[in-house]
């Protein structure tokens, strides 16, 4: 297949991650599916067959399907490195998306839960009182540190399946973290999240959970973490302390991010914690900022 050249060059020599990969094969696969449906002869069998009315027609579809308007610009971002990459590779002479405009996405704040709420529940404190959400066995403690470590860093859900216990530096107090493009950054960790990793280091331990790959968060079973499970892991204890429809980890990321903003962080520091590539995209949480204080402002002042 056409497309297999490009994947093998954004894995290999891009070194994009598998979850990049796999969305800009899925979006590519998708496209495909669109200009050959199936049951009918294929009228594109190379990337020179496609016509900007092609891509503009799956845009149409996309729009009528209810898709979003920030996947369509995400699917069609993913033709236009596909079709930049076929014209240097010379498949084609023109390159069919410098005639397509993307819709437009509308801005959204970043999604944060409430700090303070959230540290009550990690101190087993809710509402003022006393309440122990995350049981003392293996699945409690490797929960807690869930949380803890997506709170308490701000690393990804990918970054943090991939993390390893060689990874966390105890003498240093620091974990290292491969994110984005195979970038690795180190990443400052506090007196109780260290204290927390050693506990469940000797759970794990204590109670014999075989894991052969040194991965520092495992199953009940000692295999690996996988996506899913920190995501179900995260909306389910969320869901003590938010109604809000959106309790993912990266909504711990966000709330990372805008709790240092608040407390007078530097947005560059904030920047190379999160493992941006450029200050625009920390700039986001500047707006929660804003928020923020335009509301202590109506609170506070006379005249608010």
């Amino acid at each position: 297949m056409f497309l297999d050249k490009f994947i093998q060059y954004i894995k290999f020599e891009k070194r994009y991650s598998p979850h990049t990969v796999s969305a800009y094969q899925s979006d590519l696969d998708q496209f495909l599916l669109f200009l050959n449906p199936p049951h009918t002869q294929p009228s594109v069998t190379g990337p020179a067959d496609v016509t900007h009315h092609d891509i503009r027609n799956w845009m149409v579809q996309l729009m009528d399907d209810g898709v979003s308007a920030r996947s369509v610009t995400r699917k069609i971002a993913t033709l236009r490195k596909y079709f930049k990459f076929s014209l240097q590779e010379g498949d084609i002479t023109a390159n069919p998306t410098s005639r397509i405009s993307a819709p437009k996405v509308p801005k959204y704040l970043p999604v944060v839960v409430d700090g303070d709420k959230l540290t009550g529940m990690l101190d087993g404190k809710m509402d003022g009182e006393f309440d122990k959400i995350f049981a003392d066995d293996f699945e409690g403690t490797r929960d807690k540190l869930v949380i803890e470590m997506l709170f308490g860093t701000g690393m990804r859900l990918a970054e943090l399946v991939g993390v390893k216990e060689t990874d966390v530096d105890f003498y240093e107090n620091t974990v290292k973290v491969l994110g984005k493009r195979n970038k690795q950054r180190i990443i400052p960790l506090n007196s109780e999240l260290v204290q927390l990793l050693k506990r469940y280091i000797e759970v794990k331990k204590s109670e014999k959970i075989n894991n052969n790959s040194l991965t520092l968060l495992v199953t009940n079973k000692g295999a690996d973490v996988y996506p899913k499970l920190i995501y179900n892991t995260v909306h389910r204890y969320l869901s003590n302390i938010s109604t809000q429809q959106k309790r993912s980890p990266h909504v711990l990321r966000h709330t990372f991010a805008t709790s240092l903003l608040n407390k007078g962080a530097d947005l560059n520091a904030i920047k190379e914690l999160l493992g941006h590539a450029n200050l625009s995209a920390t700039q986001i949480y500047t707006h929660n900022s804003v928020e923020r204080l335009k509301s202590i402002y109506k609170q506070a002042h006379p005249k608010g």
